[in-house]
């Protein structure tokens, strides 16, 4: 009698390809400047979808960091153990160039290159993206203090990590958090009361808590903390120059419903040690420099997340077979998988032009008003897409979706948090309206890039026009600012895809975002869609 039996129509593991082999991906960057970074793009596209490295992924997830409060004779320790899968990611992210690097970069489009590359990375794990993201966006606002940022920046961008604490001075590299909400304020940091008083030495003396602090273990925190001038950015380090540790003490992690591997903590502040960054009582201006580079982290993360459920739905489609075909036969599914295409590379598209813009802000103000405006709304827009995305993405697989060694799982964790993370959705769509009344040239900027495709395309002029009537209608304004900043951002979308698109991406997302032939839900693209040009743009996977 036999005793097992064989496995038939199961789908094969989705490992060991390149995560940047996508069109839309290596389309955009060679567009940016970036031609020059496509092999090493491939070679960190190979890592991401390696088994490896998502075996490290699953490893970091299931094995949670550790808080330990005291060693064993009792002293304080507040030090954060993670799996040793967590650091491989952490190692392997700044051998990429993933944290700072992009700021001292001599070649052209170092941040559209750092934009693809963490694109591609964050597909293998998110949670460790978070201390290289921070990293990587301290660099503008450590630079309100030039003796600081001469001691901290440049170690932000070595490609070494050992994930230990130490004296900064000792370290040849860096992990930089941040610490900015209280428990009774949240989004409103102009509520904090954690306060800071001057030292002779010209240092802050630091005393009160802060309700959430991501990565713990970091070397140094930028702080917004009072003082007697207002609310003020300071530079906490974990161990102080003497060797000793700043007292800064860690009450407890936090048990999120996803980014398991990345520790997020509650701290208290018993006199700690830290010095201002920026003009005292500017805080939150100079903070938000950091804020905004963050945001972009977050946008890369949850274009990652749409790409990455993307790739697995349609390679489960592509293997499967129920009633005769497989699932990326029948018409409904095509419908389903061409119309999640669309989203994912839309944002890709509007993700990579902000990484162009990044590099071009510093001498070209319209380019800077693009990426001010343009990423205050492809944040709110695409952390919010990418929710449904993946939850549309994880039904494709049918139960075995649902099961967590397929991966989706952890996606769907993770895909809210972007949205959550640097100003949920009100925050985000507010932060706009008030980018556009303090300098009305950024609006001007912004449909200026917009109308760049102006003519080409009848929904999107009509968009326009529609856009224009809700922006002069100022007495609603803040009411509609959801929707305002919701056409925005498929605007900019739009555009984008019309100019530099495939004709079957840009007619379907036009006719379909813009032109009202759209359902409530993803597959309700209207007849006729040419389905085969579009999912021709998703990567095929390990195996076709």
């Amino acid at each position: 009698m036999p005793t097992g039996y064989e496995v038939i129509n199961q789908v094969p593991e989705l490992v060991d390809y390149d995560v940047s082999a996508d069109p839309a991906l290596r389309e955009a960057l060679v567009r940016e400047g970036g031609a020059w970074a496509l092999d090493d793009l491939a070679e960190v596209g190979r890592r991401a979808g390696s088994r490896e490295a998502l075996e490290w992924g699953r490893l970091a997830n299931e094995h949670e960091p550790v808080l330990q409060r005291y060693d064993a004779v009792g002293n304080r320790r507040d030090e954060v153990e993670y799996h040793p899968a967590y650091h491989a990611l952490m190692r392997t992210a700044c051998e990429f160039g993933l944290n700072a690097a992009p700021w001292f970069e001599e070649r052209p489009a170092a941040h559209a290159v750092r934009t693809a590359k963490a694109f591609a990375w964050g597909q293998a794990e998110s949670g460790h993206m978070c201390p290289i993201g921070m990293s990587y966006a301290a660099v503008p606002t450590l630079r309100h203090t030039p003796a600081v940022a001469d001691a901290y920046a440049p170690k932000l961008a070595v490609a070494e990590y050992d994930g230990t604490l130490g004296r900064p001075e000792d370290k040849p590299g860096l992990v930089i958090g941040m610490s900015m909400t209280e428990r009774q304020g949240g989004s409103d940091v102009r509520a904090n009361i954690s306060h800071a008083r001057p030292r002779p030495d010209g240092t802050y003396e630091v005393f009160g808590h802060k309700w959430f602090t991501s990565a713990p273990m970091s070397d140094a925190f930028l702080t917004l903390v009072r003082t007697e001038a207002g609310i003020t950015c300071l530079l906490l380090p974990r161990v102080l120059p003497d060797g000793s540790r700043n007292p800064i003490r860690i009450e407890q992690l936090k048990d999120k419903l996803g980014n398991r591997s990345n520790a997020s903590a509650e701290i208290e502040y018993h006199g700690a040690t830290g010095w201002l960054i920026g003009e005292e009582g500017r805080g939150v201006r100079t903070i938000m420099e950091m804020v905004n580079f963050t945001r972009l982290n977050c946008t890369v993360l949850s274009s990652a997340f749409m790409r990455q459920a993307l790739t697995r739905a349609v390679h489960h489609a592509r293997h499967r077979s129920a009633f005769g075909k497989h699932l990326i036969e029948q018409p409904l599914m095509r419908n389903v998988l061409a119309d999640l295409t669309l989203e994912s590379e839309a944002a890709v598209l509007a993700l990579m032009r902000l990484g162009g813009a990044t590099d071009r802000a510093a001498t070209s103000e319209e380019e800077s008003h693009v990426r001010r405006l343009g990423l205050a709304v492809t944040k709110y827009w695409v952390c919010k897409r990418a929710q449904s995305v993946v939850g549309e993405a994880l039904e494709c697989l049918g139960g075995n979706g649902y099961i967590e060694t397929s991966g989706m799982p952890r996606l769907y964790r993770e895909a809210p948090l972007q949205s959550i993370w640097e100003g949920a959705g009100n925050v985000a769509a507010l932060d706009v309206l008030r980018a556009i009344r303090r300098r009305p040239e950024t609006l001007d900027s912004f449909l200026a890039e917009i109308r760049l495709a102006e003519g080409a395309d009848r929904h999107l002029d009509q968009g326009i026009t529609d856009l224009l009537k809700h922006v002069a209608d100022t007495d609603n304004l803040e009411f509609q600012a959801r929707h305002v900043v919701e056409r925005m951002a498929l605007l900019f979308q739009a555009s984008l895809l019309v100019r530099h698109g495939t004709p079957a991406v840009a007619d379907a997302f036009t006719a379909s975002r813009l032109g009202g032939g759209w359902g409530i839900a993803f597959g309700t693209l209207p007849a006729p869609t040419d389905t085969a040009a579009i999912l021709e743009r998703v990567p095929a996977g390990a195996r076709d």
